[in-house]
């Protein structure tokens, strides 16, 4: 709150009083807003001052009244490249718009006229001296003709507020007894941390299906690349490669009771051949895992590593510094626990013994991988951990290595996945996977795409090897397209676990959402060509999305997520758009519209109603519609029948242009 001569309140983005910086992306455009107001009738105005990571100052962004009872002053701000940006809101008394406004008023009445036009030739004599060269003239120009008095005072009132004057005057604009804020900090990362398309999947499987079965290897696993890249995800992520230890090793389906040949579980990490900084030996050598991530980067994929810091009892840290564990009464270390789950095979560390040392070794750890290519790290589990070794960690990274990105998985109270994302994760997991009626997702993406959207950036995944959710079970295959759907277009950033596009949906039980057999603590074959030639798989499915992902602008951000009414009353039909201005299509950029069929159990039929201004059309325009996943094009108004399947086609994707009648 800034209390000058003109008060400026209520900025935004700001994260905690900017305590921590907001977050942008390079070449992302967001909303600036403040509470600007001053004493009196007199005109106010208002801007936004950008400062570049190398303290150069871009224009001033004129900003515009939105909502004048509220005093609620907005404008869109881009910022163009990675670093450290900063961003204050300047507020000033305007005296040419006080001039037009008593002016406007008075000469065609005649009340005081030849005084107010001596008052606008005045502030146009002002003016003149503020502007380039290549303008003065013009204004200078209205300074005899407002004091001409053999032409009348409304000619010359009409002259001094010609358009181009107004447009010249709103670019160069008169600022009496400025008053600015604080500044405030913008952290601006590479597209990656805003959007992209992850593909999570498990080495260890790729062996499964080979006669007689075995662990896959680094080698293997790079022969399922071609696929995940042929299907556009962007990243493809990793659990963890580490070796895994045998002491309270977990069988299939998180039996106690072990087989010799079951391979326990990727995050009971370490054992005799080593820990965090290892791979594990039936996986291959550190060598095999950098030809790995190097065909990745052949593919245009990222790789991205699983970072759980858990301890198998066999972890080197367990003999190297048992004081990072807790110590029971009875002299044991503790295992983890989330009564009623518990790990027996995975200790967690105790952060507060030997908080230098667990530092300076997981920093270690986060730099060797970097080391070999990763520039992603999903991690595990990262709200059991204190928040304020976070923020030091990541700080320390991002202070020599900015392009790196962290993701929390943070399935947790609200207050601490919104605090993980101020002190520096880039992305955040969601409750998304739980959110499948119209209202609840709604209400949960509005929140993401604008109250927390200046810190937390959500990666919608539709599964993972924890998470299969009960719609997912009982929903068949319409289910896994709806979701999907859904996912890749309401957020930049999506994701599948392997086995998503097979439409897997068996649990170990019912009433749980552990998958049978999980990949978790057993090998699991699929047959990926057998299912795509019988017709079973949706792989097509994500592939389409994932290229109109790509070739649209407007699904990369994430701020300009927009709903519309779905008339009728049915609960199962959502409406949204995105849009990104620009000169692509007539002045109005790219515009994406969704129409999707939320019930994987039927068809629905409803009107949508939709807001035309915030497509950047007029209420009376009527609009093109491609579908882009059928093809088929349709002219829509503000007002359209819709009828969707639950299958093959459950959702339109439209690109949106105007309709010019032949």
């Amino acid at each position: 709150m800034t209390l000058g001569r003109f008060p400026i309140l209520n900025v935004q983005p700001t994260v905690d009083g900017g305590r921590w910086p907001a977050k942008a992306v390079a070449g992302e455009t967001f909303p600036v807003t403040a509470t600007v107001f001053r004493e009196g009738h007199d005109a106010v105005a208002a801007g936004v001052r950008l400062r570049d990571p190398d303290g150069r100052r871009p224009p001033l962004v004129p900003m515009r009244l939105e909502v004048s009872w509220a005093d609620h002053w907005a404008a869109d701000v881009t910022v163009t490249s990675e670093g450290e940006w900063r961003f204050r809101v300047e507020a000033w008394g305007d005296p040419f718009a006080t001039w037009r406004h008593d002016a406007g008023i008075k000469v065609p009445l005649g009340m005081d006229a030849e005084l107010m036009l001596e008052e606008g030739a005045r502030l146009f004599e002002r003016a003149a001296r503020r502007v380039p060269d290549s303008y003065r003239n013009r204004l200078k120009d209205l300074v005899p003709l407002l004091r001409d008095r053999r032409q009348s005072p409304d000619d010359r009132f009409a002259a001094a507020t010609a358009p181009d004057v107004l447009a010249l005057l709103a670019a160069y604009p008169l600022r009496d007894l400025t008053t600015a804020s604080a500044y405030y900090p913008v952290r601006v990362d590479r597209p990656r941390a805003l959007f992209g398309s992850w593909y999570e999947f498990f080495p260890r499987s790729e062996g499964a299906t080979l006669d007689p079965p075995k662990s896959g290897t680094f080698e293997t696993a790079s022969q399922r690349l071609p696929a995940v890249a042929e299907m556009g995800f962007d990243v493809v992520y990793l659990p963890p490669v580490h070796p895994i230890g045998t002491t309270n090793r977990k069988g299939a389906n998180n039996t106690l009771v072990p087989g010799p040949d079951d391979p326990g579980v990727p995050w009971a990490i370490g054992s005799p051949e080593g820990g965090h900084d290892t791979v594990h030996p039936d996986l291959g050598t550190i060598d095999d895992f950098d030809r790995f991530v190097a065909r990745a980067k052949e593919l245009g994929l990222e790789v991205a590593l699983d970072f759980a810091l858990n301890a198998s009892p066999d972890h080197p840290w367990v003999t190297e510094h048992p004081e990072w564990f807790n110590i029971r009464a009875d002299g044991s270390i503790a295992y983890a626990e989330n009564p009623p789950k518990k790990y027996q095979d995975v200790y967690p560390l105790n952060f507060d013994t030997d908080p230098e040392g667990i530092f300076a070794e997981v920093l270690r750890v986060i730099r060797h991988w970097m080391s070999h290519g990763v520039r992603i790290f999903r991690v595990d589990n990262p709200h059991t951990k204190p928040v304020r070794f976070w923020e030091r960690l990541l700080a320390a990274v991002r202070e020599t290595d900015p392009d790196v990105i962290f993701l929390a998985e943070a399935f947790t109270r609200a207050a601490m996945m919104h605090t993980l994302g101020k002190v520096g994760f880039h992305q955040s997991y969601t409750y998304f996977t739980w959110r499948n009626g119209r209202d609840e997702l709604e209400e949960y993406l509005r929140e993401l795409s604008t109250e927390t959207a200046a810190f937390m950036r959500p990666n919608l995944f539709v599964n993972t090897p924890d998470i299969l959710t009960e719609y997912l079970q009982h929903g068949g295959p319409p289910a896994f397209l709806i979701r999907a759907a859904l996912a890749a277009t309401l957020s930049p950033s999506w994701g599948v676990y392997s086995g998503y596009e097979l439409c897997e949906n068996v649990p170990v039980r019912p009433g749980s959402e552990e998958y049978l057999d999980s990949e978790k603590y057993q090998l699991r074959p699929r047959e990926w060509e057998t299912a795509e030639h019988d017709g079973r798989s949706i792989a097509p499915y994500l592939t389409k999305l994932n290229q109109i992902r790509r070739r649209h602008p407007a699904l990369h951000y994430l701020r300009n997520l927009r709903f519309h009414e779905v008339w009728q009353a049915d609960p199962h039909i959502i409406c949204y758009s995105k849009r990104v201005p620009g000169p692509e299509r007539g002045g109005l950029g790219d515009v994406v519209l969704v129409v999707c069929n939320l019930d994987p159990h039927g068809a629905h039929e409803a009107t949508v109603h939709l807001d035309l201004p915030a497509l950047g059309f007029g209420w009376d325009e009527r609009l093109l519609v491609d579908d882009l996943m059928t093809g088929a094009q349709y002219v829509w108004g503000r007002d359209n029948y819709v009828r969707l399947d639950n299958w093959p086609e459950p959702a339109h994707v439209f690109s949106v242009r105007r309709y010019v009648e032949q």
